[in-house]
């Protein structure tokens, strides 16, 4: 059959017609569980109904209401329930559609702040490398998906990058954690000092790597440095939380594993569950009080931001994560999970690391795991085995590029938090059987 949908791709798609819990089901009757929440999205899985019972409500009430002449009683709401879990000093939340444009947002806020507050020389951007902040222009010149940025480098803003904290490919052998981390973070300081730390605004990073690394957590002691660094150059920091946040590493905001609060944060994916389009960029106090005793306004916007029914429904998915206790359940599934995933594939010949935090869990693949030696790109392994997997009736979300944005094949793990510990039992059998699948049919080539 035709179609005039301008997919991701010119493949042909099963369609989902249904979902339940943690399940989709195609209108071939074929069952998937969903290991990666779509893209880490579907984090109460696929037929909440306190959340569906709240877009309803929502919908009989006011579906629309624009920004620019109205509040809503729902932006409101999720406003304040935001705020209370926020990290402390964070005051105020500007909702959006989606992650990028929180980023777009974010990037935009630093430079307006700085401006407003006497320093406009403040213009430049410093990112990491094998990152992801979205698809935007804007934000994706900040990324260093450098997959992502090939066709569209001449538009791109100039944005400066720095390596990750991505102690399995960068740390030395005889290097501890911790003095890896403090060295990663050092990083931070040599790039502000050779660029000039008086024309840097801001240092984006997302505090767990996700599509582009997968799930690839910091080094500890690492944020605390860069925290430490940005308060002495005065630069803003914006920590990417629209994969990782919202209770997926088991914290409703990541930065909380790392004890530390970010000038400005960024939120979406888990924010509306799947159930609607939503993101947010969060800022502290002092930043909005400079612009609302300056101008007054930020001059940034889109027509659907403040949307009604997209706030009521992300409140009523932190109301469902906080009656059912989700927040626990993400780290105690994660640890089930982690264990689960060690015990089968920790001493497989082509897994190089076990990764993550909470149910965000990333699996490196290698060649050779004594040399850490990736797979021939040319073979696209991640591809493969997502589609080895979907023939298992898993879903999971390969990349590759992993190392350094050719080389390198990785697979993220981020199921819905209500799963069971027999549904992880049945994701990491059907993984495990995918994989093997897959890197056979490599093999015979």
């Amino acid at each position: 059959m035709s179609s005039h949908v301008f997919g991701r791709s010119a493949a042909q798609l099963p369609t989902a017609l249904r979902g339940d819990g943690c399940y989709l089901y195609d209108a071939e009757g074929r069952e998937y569980l969903d290991a990666c929440g779509g893209a880490a999205v579907s984090c109460l899985g696929h037929s909440d109904a306190h959340v569906k019972a709240a877009i309803t409500r929502q919908l009989d009430a006011l579906p629309y209401a624009h920004t620019g002449f109205f509040t809503s009683e729902a932006a409101e709401d999720l406003a304040d329930l935001l705020i209370q879990h926020a990290p402390a000093g964070i005051d105020r939340v500007y909702q959006l559609s989606g992650g990028s444009e929180a980023v777009e947002a974010a990037i935009k806020l630093a430079r307006q702040f700085h401006i407003e507050n006497g320093e406009p020389q403040r213009h430049r951007l410093i990112a990491r490398r094998q990152s992801y902040h979205g698809n935007t222009l804007g934000a994706l010149a900040a990324g260093g998906n450098a997959w992502r940025r090939e066709k569209y480098q001449p538009l791109l803003v100039e944005t400066y990058h720095i390596d990750p904290c991505f102690e399995y490919r960068h740390r030395a052998e005889d290097e501890s954690l911790e003095a890896y981390g403090h060295r990663a973070a050092n990083a931070l300081e040599a790039e502000l000092l050779r660029l000039g730390p008086e024309t840097v605004m801001a240092f984006i990073a997302e505090p767990v790597v996700g599509a582009t690394a997968g799930a690839v957590t910091a080094a500890p002691g690492y944020f605390r440095r860069i925290r430490e660094i940005c308060d002495q150059y005065g630069v803003l920091l914006i920590l990417d939380e629209v994969m990782c946040g919202m209770g997926r590493t088991g914290y409703m905001f990541a930065s909380e594993a790392e004890g530390i609060t970010p000038d400005i944060v960024t939120i979406a994916k888990g924010l509306g569950a799947g159930y609607a389009s939503i993101g947010a960029m969060l800022c502290t106090g002092r930043i909005y009080d400079v612009i609302a005793q300056g101008s007054g306004s930020f001059q940034h916007g889109h027509t659907y931001h403040g949307h009604p029914l997209a706030a009521a429904a992300a409140r009523a998915v932190l109301e469902s994560m906080a009656s059912q206790g989700l927040i626990a359940q993400v780290q105690a599934r994660g640890d089930y999970l982690a264990a689960a995933l060690q015990d089968r594939l920790g001493q497989h010949a082509h897994v190089g690391d076990l990764r993550g935090r909470g149910l965000f869990r990333g699996i490196e693949l290698v060649a050779d795991r004594a040399s850490k030696r990736p797979f021939d790109p040319a073979l696209k392994l991640h591809q493969r085995i997502k589609a080895q997997a979907m023939a298992e009736g898993l879903m999971v979300y390969p990349a590759g590029g992993t190392v350094d944005g050719r080389e390198g094949d990785h697979v993220l793990i981020a199921p819905p938090f209500i799963i069971s510990e027999a549904q992880i039992d049945t994701l990491v059998d059907r993984f495990a059987t995918a994989l093997d699948r897959a890197i056979d049919r490599v093999n015979q080539q």
